[in-house]
């Protein structure tokens, strides 16, 4: 066994190596940071340009025309810095070099000027792709040969994904809101810092896992790709490689001219093609051309392999229109939350809020802080400064947050921030997760179409409910107060669906997916959902038009009727999927 491997599991805390959760806390930081920002983008570029905390006055279109784009590059990014980081520069540099790009990107946004926010959104894109990858690599790498403690250690990272994802919504969205916009990004931009310096000074502890390829081990990797022997390889024709060329092509004009024409207002790329404008010819274009570069790929496979394809392609294809109506929750509803949503809460009901925001806040982070010190324990004499980097981060942490208290409490009534509703997403997650687990565990965990069944019929219901609560807004309305039961159930709906169906990509591209093509389909599935936040914000841009012509209850409709649709198809397809997936459960 490798002997790294040994010593990362004689020091433990919880069952696991210390490592992981230098891992867990170096992601958590991460989370903070992106989701942090990404709380806080579309009301800022979108709020008023006169008060206290002007924003810049964007148009809804715009706001999440730039939202949209720079989602979708965030999935596709890690495809180009997964395979330097596994050939070139090993996962740990990656994950420096990401993490020092993301934060000088949080940096420059803080600076609020257009060219900076550009500059921002650009380093971001490109740090994302060294980091996102390489962290899930370097837990594979230190459990190989321990395959029965791998699903709890991706358990217990994917909390530290949750939590990031929590405390970054939580602070700096309300500094951004409370304070002061700058401060919000920057905060954001800080934390991202700590925790690259926090990985960096901790690397010792890996030994040579996560390390620079070397020759060797490329050696091996050559001789089983040129074993004769070996599975036949499907190898690209001259048909395959055109029809990328005329997707990428097609994609990148659509993607390109989306932001210029609805930010800049430059029409260069805006041509108008067969009636179609907006260059929504080249979207179409471009899922024509990817469709039949599968249909025409796919058959060349066995047959067992080709029908396996085609229902992981299924799955990718309920993705797209998940994400494309979950990830709503980044573009429409905050803008949904801001003026149809009564945020004012007087005498009890303040109290009551106050008291329940004290207990989500400081609950969480009192039992992250708890394994903070547990790994203190393990760690401090190998990997010390690494350790006060990370108490450091945690006590300015816990002074905004006593802050924030001290700030709500001291107001007579309360103001639920646009951005809180947010964390409720991770919230439920943390409470609900390990439900779903035991349920996936048990003789009652249901087959593949069910569970894409059940992730769009829950997502559509929370979607149902705020058409529901909206059902008396008049069309043309622009404000209105409804109440915040509407979104909360909405987001406790949103993430139970997002349970059933979230994790059973990956998990059936591993059972489904022969190893040596799984690169290109883990490409396939990750441009799923980034075509799915693409779609995303840009129907979600039309938040008010479709409210000013028909209702805000008929946009909400939506994302209601769709998922439902395909939900439903999902069951009716379960007999030729179960065909089609050969025994793989």
């Amino acid at each position: 066994m490798n002997t790294d491997i040994e010593n990362l599991f004689k020091d433990k805390v919880l069952g696991h190596p210390a490592g992981l959760f230098v891992l867990f806390f170096t992601e958590m930081w991460e989370r903070f940071s992106y989701y942090g920002m990404r709380g806080i983008l579309v009301i800022f570029l979108t709020g008023a340009v006169t008060g206290n905390n002007p924003g810049w006055g964007w148009s809804t279109p715009a706001a999440l025309s730039l939202l949209g784009t720079y989602a979708l590059f965030v999935y596709l990014t890690p495809l180009l810095g997964g395979w330097l980081a596994d050939n070139k520069i090993g996962y740990r540099m990656a994950v420096v070099i990401g993490a020092l790009l993301m934060t000088v990107g949080h940096a420059a946004m803080a600076v609020e000027t257009p060219t900076f926010l550009y500059i921002g959104i650009f380093f971001l894109i490109i740090g994302n792709g060294f980091f996102k990858p390489n962290m899930t690599s370097i837990i594979s790498k230190m459990y190989a040969g321990k395959d029965e403690k791998k699903d709890g250690a991706y358990n217990i990272f994917y909390m530290g994904v949750n939590a990031g994802a929590f405390i970054g919504i939580m602070l700096c969205g309300w500094v951004g809101e409370k304070v002061g916009w700058s401060y919000g990004f920057g905060l954001a931009g800080i934390f991202m810092l700590l925790g690259m310096i926090q990985f960096y000074y901790a690397q010792p502890i890996f030994g040579s896992i996560g390390d620079k390829p070397n020759n060797e081990s490329k050696d091996i990797i050559d001789t089983l790709v040129e074993n004769p022997e070996g599975p036949k390889l499907n190898k690209f024709t001259l048909l395959d490689y055109s029809l990328i060329a005329v997707f990428t092509i097609s994609a990148l004009i659509f993607i390109i001219n989306d932001p210029l024409s609805k930010i800049g207002n430059i029409q260069t790329l805006n041509f108008t093609v067969a009636g179609m404008v907006d260059s929504l010819f080249f979207a179409l274009l471009a899922a024509i051309s990817f469709i039949v570069l599968l249909i025409v790929r796919i058959p060349r496979y066995t047959r067992i392999e080709r029908d396996r394809m085609i229902a992981f392609a299924i799955f990718c294809l309920f993705t797209i229109f998940f994400w494309a109506a979950f990830e709503q929750a980044a573009g429409s509803l905050p803008i949904y939350t801001r003026d149809f949503t009564d945020r004012i809460l007087e005498g009890t009901a303040g109290m009551i809020f106050k008291i329940v925001d004290l207990l989500v806040t400081v609950v969480p982070l009192g039992i992250i802080t708890y394994v903070l010190i547990s790994l203190f324990k393990k760690t401090f004499t190998k990997i010390g400064l690494s350790n006060i980097i990370l108490g450091a981060s945690f006590l300015i942490v816990w002074i905004i947050v006593l802050y924030k208290l001290y700030t709500e409490f001291s107001d007579p009534k309360a103001e639920v921030p646009i951005t809180w509703f947010a964390i409720l997403n991770s919230l439920f997650i943390i409470m609900f997760a390990p439900l779903f687990t035991k349920w996936w565990d048990s003789r009652y965990n249901p087959p593949a179409s069910v569970k894409y069944f059940l992730g769009l019929a829950l997502l559509a219901l929370g979607f149902g409910f705020l058409a529901f609560g909206a059902r008396n807004v008049p069309a043309g309305a622009e404000s209105a107060n409804l109440s915040m039961v509407w979104l909360v159930l909405a987001y406790l709906f949103h993430t139970l669906g997002e349970l059933c169906l979230s994790p059973m990509g990956l998990s059936y591209l591993s059972k489904l997916i022969p190893t040596r093509m799984i690169a290109f389909m883990f490409g396939v599935y990750y441009l799923a959902i980034a075509i799915g936040n693409k779609l995303a914000h840009y129907i979600g841009g039309d938040i008010e038009k479709i409210t000013q012509e028909y209702s805000l209850s008929g946009f909400f409709l939506i994302f209601t009727l769709i998922p439902l649709a395909l939900g439903i198809v999902s069951l009716i397809l379960h007999p030729v999927l179960k065909k089609l997936m050969h025994g793989v459960k």
